[in-house]
């Protein structure tokens, strides 16, 4: 798709829009002579004048400042918990024209086959009450997380049959990034020396929070797409005419050593890269995903949760920038952000928990 739209300007409703995905989204709609209107608590974070901003809290129901009006599009991207969509539905069914919920392939009850795509079965609630559990309650304790959001899907496709479009992230990365799991590798990196790598070959899959939020507004505009035949798990009959994406990346397979490298380049380091094997790395209490974030053994339980398929969205338009961009910025970033509020990573090896597995690692070389 071009980056100049040629369609009319839409009238575009963003559910939350202050966060890491809201505010790109708002960006590339206005750029695209779109009108926003944010719907929030209240929460602005300097956002341009030309927005509009209604105030309202969804943990509390109060959808007030919806009522009575429309939009060609709302996008909902902060809601993790079911009731959540179906309070919204109550004021905006029939109201909007489409809608767009930002869901998550954590949704998936199995990452062992490679290659699966959205018609892949989803995790099952076993719980008897899922419009009782909370925002606050998820927020403390997200081992139902990927349920919660599979019963949002339900209820998006429940309330808006016909008009939706659901898309599933992975890990999102890129500046803005809070949870410095893809940023710990360009700083590590960047720093030099002797590094502790998982193998090289794992592939790895993640998106651009600018590419996923740009790609977002573009659905908006041609809000018809046609109908991707995918199916959903035990959803009544008439659903399926939703959109539903994996939204991953990139569109080649991409490996933890070509990051590591273009992440070298970008910075032009002496680091050395250590790799040890997912077996070592189990024996020696590292962990996958926080420890070594990103990374997911290619074998066993996760071995497809870095290979899943994203054909539907890349037939649908879906493009990402080159990953020597993302690493860029999310360096300037967080280096920016360590000027005005230097922290520690969130996630990542200690330096003296890594030297003291590279010390073990050079014992069995």
């Amino acid at each position: 798709m071009s980056d100049v739209t040629s369609t009319a300007p839409r009238s575009i409703l963003i559910l939350g829009g202050t966060g890491f995905i809201g505010s790109p989204q708002i960006d590339y709609a206005l750029t695209r002579g779109h009108r926003v209107t944010v719907f929030n608590r209240g929460t602005q974070l300097n956002l341009p004048a030309a927005v509009e901003v209604l105030t309202g809290d969804r943990a509390a129901n109060d959808y007030t400042a919806l009522r009575g009006r429309t939009w060609d599009v709302c996008i909902d991207t902060p809601t993790r918990v079911p009731h959540w969509v179906r309070d919204a539905a109550a004021v905006l069914k029939g109201q909007v024209g489409h809608y767009i919920f930002i869901s998550t392939t954590s949704v998936y009850a199995s990452d062992v086959a490679i290659g699966q795509d959205e018609a892949a079965p989803r995790l099952r609630y076993a719980g008897t009450d899922a419009m009782a559990i909370t925002a606050a309650q998820l927020a403390a304790d997200m081992s139902l997380y990927g349920e919660m959001k599979a019963l949002c899907e339900d209820e998006v496709l429940k309330h808006f049959s016909g008009c939706a479009t659901i898309i599933r992230p992975g890990l999102i990365v890129g500046p803005g990034d809070q949870s410095d799991r893809f940023t710990y590798w360009p700083v590590r990196v960047k720093a030099g020396g002797k590094m502790l790598v998982p193998p090289l070959s794992d592939p790895l899959q993640f998106i651009d929070v600018r590419d996923l939020a740009q790609w977002t507004i573009r659905l908006a505009e041609l809000y018809c797409l046609p109908t991707v035949d995918t199916h959903i798990n035990d959803l009544s009959a008439g659903t399926n005419s939703a959109n539903i994406f994996n939204a991953k990346g990139p569109d080649y397979v991409l490996t933890v050593g070509a990051l590591l490298s273009c992440i070298r380049e970008v910075t032009q380091s002496d680091a050395l890269f250590y790799e040890a094997s997912a077996e070592f790395l189990a024996k020696n209490g590292v962990r996958f995903w926080s420890d070594l974030p990103v990374w997911l053994p290619s074998e066993g339980e996760f071995a497809g949760a870095h290979r899943r398929s994203n054909a539907a969205a890349t037939a649908a338009d879906l493009t990402y920038r080159p990953l020597i961009e993302t690493v860029r910025d999310t360096l300037v970033w967080y280096e920016q952000q360590m000027v005005v509020n230097p922290r520690s990573l969130k996630t990542g090896l200690s330096t003296e928990r890594e030297a003291v597995v590279l010390e073990t690692l050079f014992k069995l070389l």
